[in-house]
């Protein structure tokens, strides 16, 4: 009868890359359900059986289902970083983010979950950062009105938020899309042609910067 080894301890680095790895699947796993069913309605059993680990890994990791969200909020301002790097012309940004309804689906249907379950600054850890982030475009759009390319009467902060709206629209109101436009909202054709009809219209109305020339072709 051959003698079983013992039992190798897992070394320091073997030990740091099976945690990180599990933490990579809960917050997948996270973006999912939350995307699905919101902040009220996600439940952390769905996401432990959605990445395959035990449930009690979400507290170890997360400190439970608060600290989970705030960990995905982390995860998509990243994200948003990505998308728009300091330079990036507003009709650029807009495009980029029109397309991460095929990029990253969950992250966008969690953006749109956060202001149906809005109740006020309380409910939306969100709230700051997203500000101070969408607070950079309201004043490239302010210094573009102050350069003369946007009607005075234009109200930067409200413009962002039209066009931010637009660029949520195939999340938001895919069956309005697939009546008017009798596309799916889904594909990834429909996806870049309406994020390059977004870029489209941004240009138009003003958002240029003054040292690119407007309808320069794609950006």
């Amino acid at each position: 009868m051959s003698e079983s080894r013992p039992r190798r301890s897992p070394k320091p680095q073997e030990r740091q890359r099976d945690a990180e790895r599990t933490r990579g699947l809960i917050l997948e796993a996270a973006q999912a359900e939350f995307g699905a069913h919101g902040y009220a309605g996600a439940r952390v059993s769905a996401i432990a059986a959605r990445a395959g680990v035990n449930v009690q890994l979400i507290s170890y990791y997360f400190d439970g289902k608060e600290g989970l969200y705030q960990a995905m909020s982390q995860q998509w301002q990243e994200r948003q970083r990505e998308l728009a790097p300091p330079g990036t012309p507003l009709p650029e940004q807009l495009r980029r983010y029109a397309l991460e309804g095929v990029h990253n689906p969950a992250g966008v249907r969690l953006l749109a979950w956060s202001g149906l379950e809005y109740t006020g600054p309380e409910s939306d850890p969100d709230q700051a950062p997203r500000t101070r982030m969408l607070a950079d475009a309201v004043e490239d759009v302010r210094a573009l009105q102050e350069a003369g390319r946007l009607p005075p009467e234009a109200d930067p902060a409200c413009l962002m938020v039209m066009l931010m709206a637009a660029a949520m629209a195939p999340t938001t109101l895919p069956h309005v899309i697939e009546g008017v436009c009798g596309a799916d909202p889904r594909s990834t054709e429909f996806a870049e042609h309406f994020a390059d009809q977004i870029a489209l219209v941004a240009r138009h109305i003003g958002l240029e910067p003054p040292d690119r020339p407007a309808g320069d072709g794609r950006l």
